[in-house]
This record gives structure tokens, C-alpha cells and sequence, in this order.
């Protein structure tokens, strides 16, 4: 790929260029990456009438057909990896080889999603009278808008991508304003897949672009991630009685038992606290450990987090760390440490600035933050998470489900009770125990309270854009 890459509006398998643009820097050198045409209300028009022209034909189409299609763009995608990758690295910082990573996930989506594509099923239902038979039908909703973030700029795209087409949906695609070249590289991706024109399309540009998405009366749902504060606004833009899956993020719990393999533990802890510079929605905020053992726990975390390789993630592909994606965020992070600090908090891994500087920062470990922390009650999305004891697991699931958000929580024990009890008892769409990965393809994903609503992944990944048809036939005179 070239760069400056210039992203163009993709309608009905045509790039477009439009009159207004915007840049793009790349976080770890400042350098413009990417050139977007940001869409106006005329072309949003144009974008959601190409996909309600091609929903007459999509909608009705095999869904083998459809299948054969989601398989073809797994392959495009991976023919263009390194494409898909860079840009990934260039506009929002992720090491290169995470990025990589990323992009053969947005394949295994397509991939599991033409399965799932195949297996839309209905059932019969027996009347009182014989010369009845119910059909209920499962029928696609009708044009979706994509609203997606910048933090997986690719595999996002693919979790809305492959259940909304699989379905028989078509989908207008508005990317985050700080990932235009991956959605622009994902577009030349489906066309050359061979989907029909208007089946997918894509817009560029802001928050104002995502509102005359979600407000346009010919979109049937929105799929929207990010965050909670712009989720609540899309809510109140959304016209009539469109539908809405929303992934909202919030503020996600680990608890350490005293039974816990600390080693198991700790390596989990720092994965997915810093993983992507603690830039996901399910990433470890806050820690409460068993007092009794909070102290072998917090020398295994600080030593695996200063082991950590901060760097630029193109110059090296390894890194464990790349920069933040934005000024916001390494603001935020080095205020929640702050007030930590303040309140008592001890910091034993990080917490100094950089020698990089700009968007660079030290993974951080704060011990002993007290609860009422921001670290320990607000979302940070950057490389920080605190650790506090705790005199049991029951006082920790109190205080897990206490803080705003019930996106993904995390518990690490070896006894069977305090595995069932505490994984019922904690208030979270999903709870991973033992480990730290808690999405999977074909598993349902999704929050609850201020983590959103609706799944995303698995058989309900696809069920959310379809729609029951009752077909009622007497058959018999």
C-alpha cells in the first residue's frame, strides 16, 4: 500500500471522491497515513439507497450463495494481510504482528458466518385443525448501518460484516475517523470478493456522519461499538423504531482467589491489561485479590509488565506495546494514575513518562488503589490497571458489580464452588475464568446494564438481524 493512502466513499462497488477531506497521523510518528473524503448528508443518501436497492436481490439470494461469498472475502482479506495489517499499525499504533493476528480473525469470521448462513432454519408448528399448518419464516431486517471503532478497526467490521450479510441484510459501513485506510482496503477486499453492487458501502467521517446514519428512516438497525457516551447520544438519534445492537465497553473486573494459580494469574493480568496499549473493550481495569495472597500476585504482575517491549509497532513487529491512538487517551491514563497516587496508591510497575514521549507510554501497575479510584471505577482504555485487597471473593463480586459497565469480567481460582458461585453472582454479559479471552467466534458476546445490549459472535451474532415471519396456510377445503 502507498502512503498517504486517500480513503474514498465505496457505493455500489464504485469508489467515489468527494470535495471535503481529513487526515489521519500515525500515533507513533506523526506523519500523515491517510487522506478520507468525509461524507455529506447527500452522500449518506446515496449510500443507504444503494443498499435498499440491493436488498431486494441480496435478501432472497441462497444462502449458499451467500456463504460462498463470505468464504471468497476471507480470502481476499488474507491475500491482502499485509495491506489490512500496516494501515491497521499506521492509523491507530497496534504492533504489527497483532495486527496480522487481527486480520485472520476478521477471516475466521467470514468463514464461520458462511457456516451459520447455510443453517438459517425456520420451524412448523401443528394447528388445532388438521387442514392448518403454521411456517414461521426467519427473514432479513433490511439495510443495517455499521457504526465501528477504531481500536479493531478490521475485525469489528467482520463480527457486524458476517452475521448482517449471512442473514441477507446489506450494510453501510461507517468506519471510526482514525481507521480509514483499513475499512477503505476492506472495500477493495469485497468488491473483489464479487458481491453485488449496493450489498456493502462505506462513508467516511465523524460522529456527524454516524448520527445521519442512525437518524436516516431507511435503515432497518444499527450495529454500533464504542462508547458509552456516544452510544447514549446514537440513542437518542435514532429514527422511528430502527433496531439496535450496542457494544458499549465499561469498566471490566478481574478477582484473584486465594486458591488461584498465581503464575496463570499474573500472565493473564498483564496480557489483557496492556494488550493493544489497553485499548479494548474488555481489557482488565481493576484487580481484587484476596489479601492473603495479594502480595505474591502484585511481584509477579510488576515484574511481567516492566518486561514489557513498548514501541513503535511497524518498526517492530513484536512489540509488546505500541503508542496510544490519541492525545485523550494518554491524558486520561495519566490522570487516573494521578489520582491514585493521591489517594494512596502505590505505584510498583511504570508510571513515568516515556523516553519516547508524544503517544508512548509505561504499561502501569498501581497497588493498594482504594475503590473509589478512578482507576478502580472508570473506564481508562489506556496501559494502567490498579490491584486492590480484598477479605474475600464475596466483598469482591460486590464491588465488581458495583462500578458502571457489565461488559466482561474476569475470575482466576483452581476450586470448583468459587468457580460456579462467583461466575454466577458477577453481573457480566461474559466471565472468563481461568483465562483471559472472554469472545469466541462461535459464542454469544455481549453486555448488559451500561454495556449495551444485544450479542454479537455466535448462532446470535446472525439471529439479531433477522426477523419471524408467521405463515399461517390452510391447506385442506
Amino acid at each position: 500500500m502507498t502512503t498517504p493512502l486517500h480513503c474514498r466513499t465505496f457505493i455500489d462497488n464504485e469508489f467515489r471522491t468527494g470535495t471535503e477531506t481529513f487526515d489521519r497521523r500515525n500515533p507513533a510518528t506523526g506523519d500523515v497515513v491517510a487522506i478520507a473524503d468525509r461524507a455529506d448528508a447527500q452522500t449518506v443518501d446515496a449510500a443507504v439507497s444503494a443498499a435498499r436497492r440491493a436488498f431486494g436481490g441480496w435478501g432472497t439470494t441462497s444462502v449458499f450463495e451467500r456463504g460462498a461469498l463470505l468464504r471468497e472475502l476471507a480470502r481476499t482479506a488474507l491475500d491482502r494481510l499485509e495491506d489490512l495489517a500496516t494501515s491497521m499499525t499506521l492509523e491507530m499504533g497496534k504492533p504489527l504482528g497483532e495486527a496480522r493476528g487481527e486480520v485472520r480473525k476478521f477471516a475466521q469470521a467470514m468463514r464461520f458466518y458462511a457456516e451459520e448462513a447455510e443453517r438459517i432454519g425456520g420451524e412448523t408448528i401443528p394447528n388445532e385443525s388438521t387442514d392448518y399448518l403454521s411456517v414461521v419464516r426467519k427473514e432479513p431486517v433490511g439495510p443495517v448501518a455499521a457504526i465501528t471503532p477504531w481500536n479493531y478497526p478490521v475485525e469489528l467490521v467482520g463480527w457486524k460484516l458476517g452475521g448482517a450479510l449471512g442473514a441477507g441484510c446489506t450494510m453501510v459501513v461507517k468506519p471510526s475517523e482514525y481507521t480509514p485506510g483499513a475499512a477503505h482496503i476492506l472495500a477493495e477486499c469485497i468488491r473483489d470478493a464479487g458481491f453485488p453492487p449496493g450489498v456493502v458501502n462505506v462513508v467516511h467521517g465523524g460522529g456527524e456522519v454516524g448520527a445521519l446514519l442512525a437518524g436516516h428512516p431507511r435503515i432497518a438497525k444499527i450495529a454500533f461499538t464504542g462508547s458509552n457516551a456516544t452510544g447514549q447520544e446514537l440513542f437518542r438519534t435514532v429514527s422511528g423504531v430502527t433496531q439496535l445492537t450496542m457494544e458499549l465497553g465499561g469498566s471490566c473486573p478481574m478477582l484473584v482467589s486465594r486458591h488461584a494459580d498465581l503464575d496463570l494469574a499474573a500472565a493473564g493480568a498483564v496480557r489483557r491489561s496492556f494488550r493493544n496499549a489497553g485499548q479494548i473493550c474488555i481489557a482488565i481495569n481493576r484487580i481484587y485479590v484476596e489479601r492473603e495472597v495479594v502480595g505474591d500476585f502484585t511481584d509477579r504482575v510488576a515484574e511481567l509488565t516492566r518486561a514489557l517491549t513498548v514501541d513503535d509497532g511497524l518498526a517492530n513487529p513484536d512489540a509488546d506495546v505500541g503508542p496510544v491512538t490519541m492525545e485523550e487517551i494518554r491524558d486520561r491514563t495519566a490522570a487516573h494514575v494521578a489520582d491514585a497516587r493521591e489517594r494512596g496508591g502505590r505505584v510498583v510497575a511504570g508510571g513515568e513518562p516515556h523516553p519516547a514521549g508524544g503517544l508512548f507510554l509505561q504499561p502501569t501497575v498501581v497497588v493498594d488503589a482504594p475503590h473509589e479510584a478512578r482507576i478502580m471505577t472508570e473506564e481508562t482504555f489506556g496501559p494502567a490497571v490498579g490491584i486492590t485487597p480484598v477479605d474475600s471473593l464475596d466483598e469482591a463480586v460486590e464491588h465488581a458489580n458495583a462500578v458502571p459497565g457489565g461488559l466482561a469480567a474476569y475470575l482466576f481460582t483452581e476450586d470448583l464452588g468459587e468457580t460456579m458461585g462467583v461466575s454466577a453472582a458477577l453481573d457480566f454479559g461474559n466471565v472468563a475464568v481461568n483465562n483471559v479471552d472472554a469472545g469466541i467466534i462461535n459464542a454469544p458476546y455481549g453486555g448488559r446494564r451500561e454495556s449495551g445490549f444485544g450479542s454479537e459472535h455466535g448462532r446470535a451474532g446472525l439471529e439479531g438481524y433477522l426477523q419471524l415471519k408467521h405463515v399461517r396456510i390452510r391447506h385442506t377445503h
